[in-house]
């Protein structure tokens, strides 16, 4: 399949493969620029313009990979009415577009896009930051690189030892759009916790997504899992933190992120939460990563990244939600993230459950328990849910507020979780 993709793109994909991201990206920018303006390859007049630079790995490439091949000089409306719309190419010729297109689809909806498009709404302060409770800039710098991060200290801290929660956003957003859309800060105010929010750089990639599907930003000790797990260890050494309770959770891209460093730092979070993203190694490029989010992971196919001295536990307790109307991220992949987690030779028990949220969207909750009834995995399948955050706050981006309180679901099940192995950093 590799053997069709755009010259320009192959080559980035090589650049990405050993780690030069920067120049990967600067490939595709350039021949971004270098491509003939949209609807000179007989486009329709209703496609969508490119954000510029948008560099991204995103579902809209369903779209386009849905699309008819090859184009005629007939409208769409035309060929429809006539009833001759063409067949779909196979799939390794559906990659022969330009590459405007192909970046100008994964620019519009990568991990962490929603309903909001790419530009986040105004953020009124109170949706962030509760009476009281204070949200502090900082960065962290390892061998690894450099990222800003903004910590939440609510006010009922006073120098005891406190759960933190790791919080990892989507594409295009920032720490102040995620904790608006998640209302994380205001459930840390009433539970008492510390939330910390790691923030991509647009260096390390344009549009400000983690590259979960760079093969060197799955492993431990090195790219982005040194950094977030370096800023997690940072706010540990200069707060007080119960290490037994540290956890981390994300969107999208986010989630990728957060599902990598539960399989790379088992040692070091007690348990995660993965919404709408994908399992660890289930990617290790770019186009392995479009067919990962256009078709879900086959079984068995999903890659190790653990670390030989990280294996310290059988597995990561994880909560998994997905809608199950995602087109950006195949909902197959959060039976995928369960399937990963499940790195047990212990019994486990499945129950589910169906419910219906306060919004009224029906979901299907399923729990898998271990022999004293304590549940390790939790999965929550969103019926009528897209690629957003279920029950998040339409002050931040890419929310539903009609699902059932994600954030408030994984404060609960984090909380009833801590790490054995805390003692070893």
């Amino acid at each position: 399949m590799i053997d069709h993709l755009n010259p320009d793109l192959l080559k980035a994909t090589r650049l990405t493969r050993e780690g030069r991201l920067t120049e990967a990206m600067a490939l595709l920018q350039q021949a971004l620029r270098t491509q003939p303006p949209a609807g000179a390859e007989g486009r329709g007049a209703g496609t969508q313009s490119n954000p510029p630079g948008a560099m991204v790995i995103d579902g809209s490439f369903e779209r386009i990979l849905d699309s008819d091949v090859p184009p005629s000089s007939s409208s769409e409306a035309e060929r429809t009415s006539r009833g001759d719309r063409q067949p779909k190419a196979p799939l390794h010729a559906r990659f022969r577009m330009p590459l405007r297109d192909v970046l100008g689809s994964l620019g519009r909806t990568l991990p962490g896009m929603g309903s909001h498009g790419l530009t986040a709404p105004s953020i009124p302060t109170a949706e962030i930051v509760p009476p009281g409770g204070r949200f502090i800039e900082g960065s962290h710098s390892n061998g690894a690189g450099t990222r800003a991060f903004k910590l939440y200290l609510p006010s009922g801290y006073d120098g005891q030892a406190l759960p933190l929660i790791v919080m990892l956003h989507g594409c295009t957003q920032s720490p102040d759009d995620f904790a608006a859309g998640t209302r994380m800060n205001l459930l840390a105010e009433e539970q008492t916790c510390l939330v910390v929010y790691p923030e991509q750089s647009s260096a390390a990639n344009p549009s400000k997504c983690w590259n979960w599907f760079n093969a060197t930003d799955q492993q431990r000790g090195q790219g982005e899992p040194a950094l977030i797990a370096g800023i997690t260890r940072q706010i540990m050494s200069e707060y007080a933190v119960d290490a037994r309770r540290v956890y981390v959770a994300g969107l999208s891209a986010g989630a990728a992120a957060a599902a990598v460093m539960a399989a790379t730092y088992p040692d070091l979070y007690a348990a995660a939460g993965v919404h709408s993203g994908l399992a660890c190694g289930a990617a290790s490029d770019l186009p392995s990563a479009f067919m990962v989010m256009r078709q879900g992971s086959a079984a068995g196919t999903v890659l190790s990244a653990r670390a030989p001295d990280s294996g310290r536990r059988e597995m990561v307790p994880t909560i998994v939600f997905h809608g199950d109307r995602d087109s950006t991220v195949h909902p197959g992949n959060g039976d995928q993230v369960i399937a990963r987690s499940r790195v047990t030779t212990a019994p486990l028990t499945k129950r589910s459950e169906p419910g219906r949220s306060a919004g009224g969207l029906a979901y299907t909750r399923s729990t898998h328990t271990d022999e004293t009834g304590r549940t390790i995995l939790e999965q929550w399948v969103v019926h009528g849910l897209g690629h957003a955050w279920s029950g998040g706050s339409p002050a931040g981006s890419y929310t539903d507020p009609r699902g059932p309180d994600a954030a408030r679901e994984m404060m609960r099940f984090f909380l009833a979780h801590e790490n054995p192995g805390s003692a070893a950093r």
